[in-house]
């Protein structure tokens, strides 16, 4: 299963690798599609591959880490 969507990452999270974390703890595919970050705040257009039951686990996981997701359907 493919899904594409925006994540938009809260300032508390800027110093967290984030996006690393999901690439290691979680078995799925992800491509940055765009992104821009500031010190304020950041965004990225993802694109995660895996199963299903992984996907809504990564997707639970960032939202449980404050993260904004916007077109995201599961």
């Amino acid at each position: 299963m493919i899904i594409r969507g925006e994540f938009v990452f809260p300032e508390r999270m800027k110093d967290e690798p984030l996006i690393c974390n999901i690439c290691k703890e979680f078995n799925i595919l992800l491509k940055i599609v765009e992104a821009s970050f500031s010190t304020e705040t950041g965004w990225a257009i993802l694109v995660l591959e895996g199963e299903e039951e992984e996907l809504k686990r990564v997707i639970a996981y960032l939202r449980a880490k404050g993260v904004e997701t916007r077109g995201i359907q599961l």
